[in-house]
Parts: structure tokens; sequence; C-alpha cells
């Protein structure tokens, strides 16, 4: 029986003071360090976020921002508007692309023209649970980030809650639909993916900042004429979607939707708030900001995702004629972290040379941050900085307004970040496939 004493000895979870308390503590500690361990607590943590976000809509009160804006320039569409520079709301002129007028016209029907604001909480409760469990899916593939982190991605960010389930702005939907894109690039489904990042980008430009990255990965994974219909996908549902309004105002449309050279208010700013105000408006400001950001994605592209020991111009090549050719995925995560590698830090170059952030753009890279944090080696003792830094950010976004503390100190936490994602990431070796006829080992089986 299990129960009986065996060759002198007794079960640990049996004997008094045994060591089924050390078992318990040890499984404590790999729950809460171990990677492998991610899905368990990722459960857990989805079932205490959909409790939290309940709390949050029947507790804190709702602030109107923008979503009767929202109603208001998708109703001109519903009324049959089709020229984009006639779509306005109590905020001002649409701004966005032809994705975010159906996506927030389905919403606009279903809340009863936008009335019915606890509804509209709801259902962005229901995208913040659809969102961390397409996050957790990402984590759960690169297998880098301790499950304790996850803690202070969740439960811990004010911020966050407020603005999916308080404030109901159009940046969450677009980051939801870019989580889906990248889990179909881990997927190695890239023709999907592509689809799901021009849907993104239909919402909000911001998706744009991860664009880079994506172009990079094509080009490894395909080369310059296998990247090319990929490339086609993004650019004909840009055009389907924009159709009504291209037929009857082209110009109109594109200055509107894609407008890269819109000006932000200085007092809505949270990253620039140190600077003088006629400095933050400056077209030289604007124009160094540019030149550090294509910089910075240069650098990153040569020294950092570059992993072949050829020159990078050979990503043009076939990737069959290469002499590092890239093999597909597998279930080596490698790859995978590759993948997430290059399109996070791609979106987080760009929120660093932002020229300006708003309140709701924190969603642009909040779930990013643990992963480029732990993505280097971590040893025992730089646990805590790295934690500190997320408390700090966290801080800075919580500031209100903000402050020229608050703003240097977010600046500071995003220059630590980046040291350490140069200095941390040496570029990873290129993979071989083994031989078709070699047999996996036990060890290999057990590792997969």
């Amino acid at each position: 029986r299990p129960w009986r004493r065996r060759r002198g000895g007794c079960s640990a979870l049996s004997a008094p003071g045994g060591n089924g308390a050390a078992m318990a503590a040890a499984l404590g500690r790999a729950a809460l360090l171990e990677p492998s361990y991610t899905p368990l607590v990722a459960a857990c943590l989805c079932l205490a976020e959909g409790g939290v976000n309940l709390w949050v809509i029947h507790r804190v009160p709702y602030t109107e921002i923008d979503w009767r804006a929202y109603m208001q320039e998708v109703e001109g569409f519903a009324n049959g508007t089709r020229d984009y520079a006639e779509l306005r709301g109590d905020t001002g002129p649409l701004v966005y692309p032809a994705g975010f007028v159906y996506i927030f016209l389905g919403l606009y029907y279903a809340t009863g023209r936008g009335s019915d604001i606890r509804l509209a909480q709801h259902l962005f409760a229901g995208l913040y649970l659809i969102n961390l469990l397409l996050v957790f899916r990402i984590y759960c593939r690169t297998n880098k980030v301790p499950p304790y982190v996850f803690f202070f991605m969740c439960c811990a960010s004010y911020r966050i809650h407020s603005i999916f389930v308080l404030r109901l702005f159009n940046d969450p939907v677009a980051m939801a639909i870019l989580f889906l894109a990248i889990n179909l690039f881990l997927e190695d489904r890239w023709s999907w993916g592509c689809l799901l990042f021009s849907l993104a980008v239909s919402v909000k430009m911001n998706i744009l900042l991860f664009a880079p990255g994506l172009l990079f990965l094509l080009l490894q994974r395909f080369g310059l004429l296998g990247c090319i219909p990929k490339l086609c996908i993004c650019a004909l549902l840009q055009v389907v979607l924009g159709l009504p309004f291209l037929l009857v105002n082209p110009v109109g449309y594109l200055t509107r939707s894609f407008d890269l050279g819109r000006q932000f208010q200085f007092k809505w700013t949270v990253n620039w708030r140190f600077l003088p105000e006629e400095v933050f408006l400056s077209r030289a400001f604007h124009t160094a900001l540019l030149l550090a950001h294509l910089a910075g994605l240069g650098l990153f592209a040569l020294h950092r995702w570059h992993r072949s020991k050829d020159s990078i111009l050979a990503l043009l090549k076939d990737p069959a004629e290469r002499k590092d050719p890239s093999p597909p995925l597998t279930v080596n995560n490698i790859l995978w972290q590759g993948i997430v590698f290059v399109l996070f830090s791609s979106n987080f170059l760009g929120v660093c040379c932002s020229r300006s952030l708003h309140y709701q753009f924190y969603v642009w890279y909040f779930h990013t941050l643990p992963y480029l944090l732990w993505c280097t080696p971590t040893a025992k003792l730089t646990h805590m900085p790295k934690v500190l830094l997320l408390g700090i950010i966290e801080l800075c976004w919580n500031t209100y307004p903000s402050t020229v503390c608050s703003s240097l100190s977010l600046h500071i936490c995003h220059g630590l970040i980046l040291l350490q994602l140069w200095y941390g990431t040496a570029p990873l070796p290129v993979l071989h496939t083994p031989p078709p006829s070699r047999r996996p080992t036990a060890a290999s089986k057990k590792a997969q």
C-alpha cells in the first residue's frame, strides 16, 4: 500500500515533519519562477481579471472622453455620408482609417446607438480578456518571462483597466487584433497574419510601429520576391476597406485617416513635459525624432535582428540561395523568440521616439514590457531592478497631469530598457534543421 514504509523509509508527504511542506514550497517557487508554469498562472490570472474588470465597471465611475465622439463619427457613416472630410464628432474630425468605422459601427448598433454605456463597458471587458489570452499565448511560446511578473502585468495596472473599461478607446481594439496577428506569425501562417496586421492598422495607425520589424521578418522568411505577395495582402485590404470613401473623396480620406504630420497638443503629452512648448511644437524637433527612430531601427536591424553571417543584403535573396538559409518554424522556441523580439523591439523603438504619448497610448507597449525586460539573461539579483522599472513606468503613466519629473523618469526607464536590449541580446545563431533521416533521441523527444 502507498502509505506503508518501504526499505526503512516512509512517504515524504505522510511522514511527521517530513518533506511535504518543503515540496509544496518548492512547487510554489517553481510556479512563480519557471516559465513552463505560465499556462497555469495565466489561467488563474484570467479568472481573477474577470472579477477585477467587473468590480471596476460597477464601482468606478465611467469617464466620458472619446466614446461619444466615436459614435457621432460613425453615425455620419450610418446616415449615408461617404465623404471622409465630413465625418466629425465633438472632439473634431474623424482621423482614423476605415476599419475603425466598421468596427465601431457594430458597437454603435450593439449599444443602442452608443447610449448603453454599461453594455459597451462589458464588451470592452470581454475584449480585455481576449487580449490577455492572446498575450499569454505569445509568452507561453517564448518561454522567457517568469510567471510572477504577470501579476504586475495584470491586476496591478490601474491605467490599462481604465483605458479598456472606463474610457472605451479604440487603441485596445487595434492592439488585440495585432496580438492575434502575432499569434498567426508564430504559427507560420504569414498570409493570415498579414491580413490581420493590416486590419489592425485600419483601426489605428500606431500599429505601423511594428511594420519595420514585420518587413524584416518577411524578408528573412521569404526573400524579396516572396514577401511581395504578403505586402500586397496588406495593401489590398486597406483599399477594400477604404473603397466607399476613396470613390467619393480619395484625397480627403487619405489625408485624414493617414495624416502622419498631425500636431499634438502639449497639455496632453506624457513623455515630453520637461521641454518648452515651443520646442515640443517645432518641426526641427519632430525631424530629429524621426531621424533618431530611423537610426535606431537601422542599428537594431544590422546588429540585433540580423542573425546570419551573410550581409544583410542577403535578405533580398531567396532563402534557399543563402549561405545560411533560415529554417522553418519548429517546436524550438528560439525561432519564436526571434519573431517576438523583432516585433516588440521595433514597436518599442517607435514609442521611445514618439512625438507625443497620450495616456491611452500606454496600451501600445504595456503588454510587451515583460518580454523586453526578461528576454535578456536574468540573474537572481537583477530581477528586482526589472520589477522596479515596471513599477516606475506604471507610476509615470498614472501621474496626471504629467510633470517634468514623471516625463523625465519615463525617458530614463525607456533608455535603460534600450541599453539592456542592446547589450544583453547578442544576435542568436542561425539554426539548422537536422537531416530528415536522423531520428530524434529520447532527450529531444522529452524537450519537445
